[in-house]
């Protein structure tokens, strides 16, 4: 008889290093491992409070003078798109969407590989190469979806991919793990389309949330974030309505107000989880 082992996480913390958001800050992060028979239960949990998956690891950021990195969340029901958002969607009806497994493509890679060296040819995924990114995309302990959206080509059959999101399928909503786009269609907002998209795939799977990352006020590529209604932000161990992103202009002047010990304590696990 095959018995599952009791979930029994043990969390760490990473050694500091230069931040990818802010320039002059030092990041560290609070980690597990994500394995084994109850690992959707873990995911579901955690990312409940603020935490984000890569790979089959779960991490939330705890600088020690910085708290800017914030989880963000839509609570769909709440969200009512503005006239830009609508304009944004109306730009980008020609494109189709796809839900594969999440199963790495030669298609993707190089789609990749085009969005980083375009936006972020200096980050730390600037080296990655096919089997890095095939890592990333297959190695999930998880519930994943790989969406495409996809283009018409003029005059054939054919259809071009123009942007990836890597979901994450969750009790309560649906996770954005990581997303990348054609650069040359940037006038056309294809990451703010990619989230409108996904409210509308929760909506009508009857899920409560899109998970977004992190929103980190003062990084300009993280802006576009803060502008969709029903926001919420994961602040002081809490999810908080976002109403002013005024309100957060200084949490890079700050770290976080528990040390590390406290907040493994705090942290909910799933139920029959051993700390």
């Amino acid at each position: 008889m095959r018995h599952a082992l009791p979930i029994a996480p043990q969390f760490y913390v990473t050694a500091s290093q230069p931040c990818p958001y802010l320039d002059g800050k030092i990041e560290r992060k609070l980690f597990t491992a994500l394995h084994g028979d109850h690992a959707g239960l873990l995911n579901d949990a955690l990312s409940s409070q603020g935490f984000r998956r890569s790979q089959n690891v779960l991490y939330r950021p705890s600088c020690q003078a910085c708290s800017a990195c914030l989880s963000a969340r839509i609570r769909v029901a709440d969200f009512t798109p503005s006239k830009s958002q609508r304009r944004i969607a109306k730009r980008n009806n020609h494109l189709t969407r796809h839900v594969t497994t999440p199963w790495a493509t030669e298609d993707q890679f190089e789609l990749f590989r085009h969005y980083l060296n375009a936006r972020h040819a200096d980050g730390g995924m600037a080296d990655m190469d096919i089997m890095e990114f095939t890592a990333m995309i297959e190695e999930t302990p998880v519930s994943s979806r790989v969406i495409e959206y996809r283009r018409n080509v003029e005059g054939s059959f054919r259809t071009e991919l123009s942007a990836v999101c890597l979901t994450d399928v969750l009790q309560d909503g649906l996770s954005m793990v990581y997303s990348f786009f054609e650069p040359d269609t940037q006038s056309n907002s294809p990451g703010t389309n990619i989230i409108l998209d996904h409210i509308d795939i929760a909506r009508t799977a009857g899920l409560s949330y899109v998970y977004l990352g992190f929103w980190v006020p003062g990084s300009t590529k993280m802006g576009y974030k803060a502008n969709f209604t029903g926001l919420e932000v994961f602040h002081d161990g809490t999810w908080q309505d976002m109403k002013d992103r005024a309100d957060y202009a200084d949490c890079h002047r700050q770290g976080p107000k528990t040390p590390i010990a406290e907040q493994v304590n705090a942290i909910v696990l799933p139920d029959g989880a051993q700390r």
